[in-house]
């Protein structure tokens, strides 16, 4: 999904992790004592926060601000100047541990399977990053800090989270965002109408081909693929990059939506979450 004229003057921001994640086309996904040969294998920063926003930086055709947690390591280095290639503005807190790694298999349906490596790391409110910034921020999405930061968050005009943050973690901040955003068919992601002490405005659930449903606002459907569909691999993420776009532009939620499904459905023609160049 490209650029679009009505974003470009949005100021917005991504709260997350990221993953090194190598990229496998399979003829079948794995199994038991199994034995494959990939027909294709790319290596990319990806996770949640790197493809959303990513994503939103494609939308907005200017660099975004990306608050994140890497390992001081090769890889971790590896991953900051592709993602700066990426168009993305780093503000990084650096960790003794190891940058977390993962494997995506992808099959000829689209299907896949993910294993990561390593323990999840994220930006905290301690960090020595410029927070401040995000109160200037027309949109804040966010997929991994503590308590004390999606507090932080808060202060952006728009806030969108994902319940892969863990609803622990949200119900600790005492915030209520403007979008949850998750997946209905990730068991991890379903958050019922009284599953937070604050609810969100909006609990927003996509279910793949289907569409998704929005509560308030009912059922919606997913957007026809403007190619063939090769990887399902940061549909969610970049849906959700494209609502928050939406919702930061001041939209109505049907729109934001609709923007966030083409952004999802042209993820799922690519194989992993960028385009090559």
């Amino acid at each position: 999904m490209g650029p679009c004229r009505e974003l470009e003057k949005l100021r917005l921001a991504v709260v997350g992790h990221v993953e090194w994640v190598s990229f496998l086309s399979v003829a079948q996904l794995p199994g038991a004592g199994s034995i494959a040969q990939a027909k294709a294998f790319r290596e990319e920063p990806a996770g949640g926060g790197a493809v959303a926003a990513v994503q939103l930086a494609r939308l907005c055709s200017r660099p975004i601000k990306f608050f994140t947690a890497l390992g001081r390591d090769g890889i971790g280095e590896q991953a900051a100047a592709r993602l700066r290639g990426l168009g993305l503005d780093l503000e990084i807190a650096w960790r003794e541990a190891p940058t977390r790694r993962g494997v995506s298999f992808v099959d000829p349906a689209g299907d896949r399977a993910i294993t990561v490596i390593g323990q999840r790391l994220q930006p905290c409110a301690s960090d020595p990053l410029p927070w401040r910034h995000l109160a200037d921020c027309d949109g804040v999405f966010v997929t991994a800090t503590d308590a004390s930061g999606l507090g932080l968050c808060r202060a952006a005009k728009v806030l969108t989270v994902t319940p892969r943050l863990r609803l622990a973690v949200i119900a600790a901040s005492g915030v209520r965002c403007d979008a949850l955003i998750g997946s209905a068919l990730d068991p991890a992601e379903q958050v019922g109408p009284a599953g937070l002490p604050h609810p969100p405005m909006l609990r927003i659930a996509t279910e793949g081909a289907a569409g998704g449903w929005c509560d308030p606002g009912g059922r919606f459907a997913a957007q026809a693929l403007p190619g063939p569909l090769v990887d399902s691999y940061g549909c969610g993420d970049s849906f959700a990059a494209g609502v928050t776009a939406g919702l930061a532009a001041g939209w109505h939620p049907d729109k934001a939506i609709a923007l966030g499904s083409q952004c999802g459905a042209a993820c799922a023609t690519l194989f992993g979450p960028y385009s090559a160049n």
